[in-house]
């Protein structure tokens, strides 16, 4: 084969070898098929189930919506289920701020034990958490214990069944979804923008709100949609700290779906929930970028 042969044949050979690859969304397609199984098509037949006007699922209509939005305990319900998930992520991001910081000025050995701790309540079952807080929390627990000892209330604290209580043990529960995006972004920064901080006369104070924070702000916000997200839902949680007297979305759905059999009652709650806790995200995402352009101004 001649050279000019060769030429003009490379282009074809190369068109007929790009027709044999597969195409980008046929890459996709498996997992597009399997989002669809297990999303789309769940997600499609609860809708159609929350429009029914009887238990038994025969006629359709909007009554169990009007009779559940119609509700003045449903917004209780999800205002009560909106509230805890944001006192989860403030108390997370208290906490958990702090020991990003320790974990950025450790050396290479301890922040490998930091992650480890980290990760170590990952390794066990939420079930086994939840419970060992019952413990913690009860009235012959180290809490209750610590405080008596220091003379600071003369009889136990009731935290078991409380919405604080249920605060503390989430706190704890969610706490590497909080840690693990914000230490992932911190491992990252250039530790060399901390030293001109400084260099150009900084304090420490300063480098850390105009420099260090700034930069680790998406892991932050990342952490905190998680945790948001994590908390409102965790029914286990719910169900074992907060009691019957506390009732969120997750209970409700459960009671009306395992208990009542009010399959379209539960379907809106469902519905109210996904809905709920995607506006919380959104809502934590747009403070999160507001945030991030004004501390880079």
């Amino acid at each position: 084969m001649t050279t000019a042969t060769a030429e003009i044949a490379a282009p074809a050979a190369r068109r007929w070898s790009a027709a044999l690859r597969p195409a980008e969304w046929q890459l996709v397609l498996p997992l597009a098929l399997a989002y669809a199984a297990f999303f789309l098509v769940p997600l499609v037949l609860l809708i159609l189930v929350s429009f029914f006007d009887d238990e038994k699922i025969t006629t359709m209509g909007g009554a169990q919506w009007t009779k559940f939005l119609g509700d003045r305990f449903t917004w209780k319900v999800i205002a009560d289920t909106l509230k805890l998930g944001v006192f989860t992520v403030a108390a997370t991001s208290l906490i958990g701020v702090p020991v990003a910081l320790v974990y950025l000025g450790a050396s290479a050995r301890w922040q490998g034990v930091i992650l480890f701790v980290v990760i170590l309540p990952l390794l066990t079952s939420v079930v086994v958490r939840t419970f060992a807080w019952i413990v913690i929390l009860g009235r012959e627990g180290v809490i209750n214990q610590t405080v008596l000892w220091l003379g600071l209330s003369p009889a136990p604290l009731r935290l078991l069944q409380t919405e604080h209580g249920l605060v503390i043990a989430l706190t704890q529960i969610e706490m590497p979804l909080l840690l693990l995006p914000l230490l992932s972004v911190m491992s990252r920064m250039d530790p060399n923008l901390r030293d001109a901080s400084s260099a150009l006369g900084a304090s420490k104070w300063r480098t850390l709100f105009r420099v260090t924070l700034p930069l680790s702000l998406p892991g932050l916000v990342a952490g905190c949609m998680l945790v948001f997200a994590s908390s409102t839902t965790a029914f286990i949680s719910q169900l074992v700290i907060g009691g019957n007297r506390l009732v969120y979305l997750p209970l409700l759905i459960w009671q009306q779906s395992l208990v009542v059999y009010n399959w379209p009652l539960a379907s809106a709650a469902a519905l109210t929930l996904l809905v709920s806790v995607g506006l919380g995200v959104a809502a934590i995402a747009a403070v999160g970028r507001r945030g991030h352009a004004w501390a880079l101004r």
